[in-house]
């Protein structure tokens, strides 16, 4: 089946309205995205048209936007695009709808805490159980009995490695 997936930044434009349906939770609210262009005439950035889509999550995602979406903010939304029409009082309408399978905040316009959802029969603490280094009541945020990660290679060109070229495992291209 071919799917119109998409990926939006914008704000959000309602506060999100959350339930619990026989079929498991939903939250809707509605994403603003606005075009911004740059106006040689008036050295200058401007606003352009806004696109409004309502932005549907289903499930574990829906509870989590109840927990961390505001409205105002940045986000950035990811999912499958359906156009609706329909006719009211004569005249036809059309909207936008996302069913997101991920959402975000736009950490290019600010900051973020991330913070494991708890299943229903989990505590905190075996959340970080499961996840050695996010443990809570740890001031540096690491537990002591976490396992060490080695150190990861961030090396990104030959001018910026420290071996030898001669010793330096060849790189395929694909």
């Amino acid at each position: 089946m071919n799917e119109t997936m998409v990926c939006v930044v914008g704000n959000v434009a309602t506060q999100p309205v959350f339930r619990e349906t026989a079929t498991g939770a939903s939250a809707r609210f509605r994403l603003a995205v606005t075009q911004r262009y740059w106006d040689r005439e008036k050295n200058a950035w401007r606003d352009g048209h806004t696109n409004f889509f309502t932005v549907w999550a289903n499930r574990a995602l829906a509870t989590n936007v109840q927990a961390s979406v505001s409205l105002g903010e940045p986000l950035v939304v990811r999912g499958r695009l359906k156009i609706r029409s329909e006719q009211r009082d004569g005249q036809s309408w059309a909207g936008a709808d996302i069913e997101a399978s991920s959402i975000g905040h736009d950490l290019a316009r600010g900051t973020a805490a991330f913070r494991r959802a708890l299943r229903g029969d989990q505590t905190p603490e075996q959340i970080a159980d499961q996840d050695p280094g996010r443990g809570s009541g740890h001031a540096s945020g690491h537990s002591s009995d976490a396992v060490p990660r080695p150190e990861p290679d961030w090396e990104t060109g030959p001018a910026e490695q420290s071996e030898p070229a001669e010793r330096r495992e060849p790189v395929l291209a694909m």
